[in-house]
């Protein structure tokens, strides 16, 4: 199994990489060659052929490599199994590489640690909290400037650009603009516009598309076990998003949640109605963040005590209640973000439905995402006119905009389900 076996329907970005990692694995096979032909005594620098960065002069110079990467495309694309299975291949040590074959055989040692977050030289930085603060990014770089300690590369991969604060950003401007060598840096946003122009113009980008729904569904049941009438079901209600669906096909609380959620259009006959369905609909998703944060929580408390020196069950020792108020505070704002995370998808499955009833109304013979609710959708379509869905369908977008700004949930989504009864 190829490391790109994961990533559906991006044959081009696959060709793309796939070049790339062919020239950096002749690159360092040939800078190994060298070094041991001169008793190993070059060292590697800026500006030299050991150097991956664009003042090279040679080496990979107008090669299909370069030391740094900016992946964007919509959510469920595949956007950090892109850069993963890339950083997989860059460590690649297949024997089947001196033969012709491509970096990226999934079985040797580099890929198979690269590819399950163990490899020593594959850094992945991905956040819970809401953002990531420069003193991470700085301690980031600094490690970037050590040598590979056993890989062909020092490989970074930041699945959350976007979620960088303004020092943080200029933090990894400068290690992007003055690469160390043999690093190579992964870099995963939404759009291009949630990066830095100064830092996106040092990297290469690459376009992922919204992967085709029958290919979705094919690696549910090819990689997942899935049942094909359910891989298609969920493929299709996600539109093609990759986890979303395989989150839809294999959890049975995530389909419960979904169909309350597509219960509300048909709910709200009064105020009243509006504002209860708000609160429930705040109510699921807090609920819904709560599991999934709540065991790593109390996981994480019990080890900082145990660290801290308290006793089980006893308290803490003197002068460690700062430490504790720290973990606190970094727990709350993971709660945060997970509560969020729980809101902003079922904000897509109403965004759905929405855009459903729309085609209906239309009369476009494109195929509608929510066949398990047709007849809420047709009977919504029949109702009301094409101006009020797409009224609605910008309500909808407006609260996800609120909640990303900090507006408080629940007055977010109260405001959205007042505009969405008054069409």
């Amino acid at each position: 199994m190829a490391v790109w076996d994961d990533l559906v329907g991006q044959d081009r970005v696959v060709e793309q990489l796939t070049a790339a990692a062919r020239d950096a694995d002749a690159y360092v096979t040939a800078a190994a060659s060298g070094a041991s032909g001169d008793g190993g005594s070059r060292a590697a620098s800026p500006g030299t052929p050991e150097s991956p960065g664009p003042s090279a002069p040679s080496g990979l110079s107008g090669s299909a490599m370069t030391h740094a990467w900016l992946f964007t495309g919509p959510p469920g694309s595949g956007l950090a199994t892109a850069a993963r299975a890339f950083a997989a291949a860059l460590q690649c040590v297949s024997p089947d590489r001196a033969l012709g074959g491509a970096p990226g055989c999934g079985f040797c040692d580099g890929c198979h640690t690269a590819l399950i977050g163990t490899h020593a030289d594959v850094e992945v930085v991905r956040t819970n909290q809401l953002s990531i603060g420069a003193d991470v990014t700085r301690d980031l770089v600094r490690r970037t400037q050590l040598s590979p300690s056993g890989g062909r590369w020092q490989v970074v991969l930041l699945e959350e650009i976007d979620r960088l604060t303004e020092s943080a950003a200029n933090v990894l401007l400068k290690a992007v603009e003055e690469p160390a060598p043999r690093t190579v840096w992964l870099l995963c946003a939404p759009s291009a516009d949630d990066v830095l122009p100064t830092i996106r113009s040092r990297c290469r980008h690459l376009v992922l598309r919204t992967p085709p729904v029958d290919a979705v569904a094919d690696m549910l049941i090819r990689r997942d076990g899935i049942e094909p009438d359910v891989a298609v079901a969920a493929a299709r209600t996600t539109q093609g998003h990759i986890d979303r669906a395989r989150r839809l096909a294999t959890d049975a609380r995530a389909r419960t949640r979904r169909a309350a959620v597509l219960a509300l259009p048909t709910r709200m006959e009064d105020i009243g109605d509006a504002l209860r369905a708000a609160q429930q609909l705040v109510d699921a998703a807090g609920e819904d963040a709560k599991e999934a944060v709540e065991e790593v929580d109390a996981r994480e408390t019990e080890e900082m005590r145990a660290a801290l020196g308290a006793s089980e069950g006893g308290r803490l020792p003197r002068g460690t209640a700062g430490v504790m108020k720290d973990l606190e505070k970094r727990q709350k704002s993971r709660a945060t973000r997970a509560q969020r995370d729980s809101l902003d998808l079922a904000l897509l499955d109403l965004t759905a439905f929405y855009r459903d009833v729309l085609v209906r109304q239309l009369g476009s013979q494109v195929a509608i995402a929510n066949e398990d609710v047709r007849d809420a959708v047709e009977r919504i379509a029949a109702s009301t006119r094409p101006e009020q869905t797409l009224r609605r369908m910008e309500a909808v977008l407006e609260c996800r905009r609120a909640v990303e700004r900090n507006v408080a949930p629940l007055l977010a989504v109260e405001a959205m389900a007042v505009a969405l009864r008054a069409g």
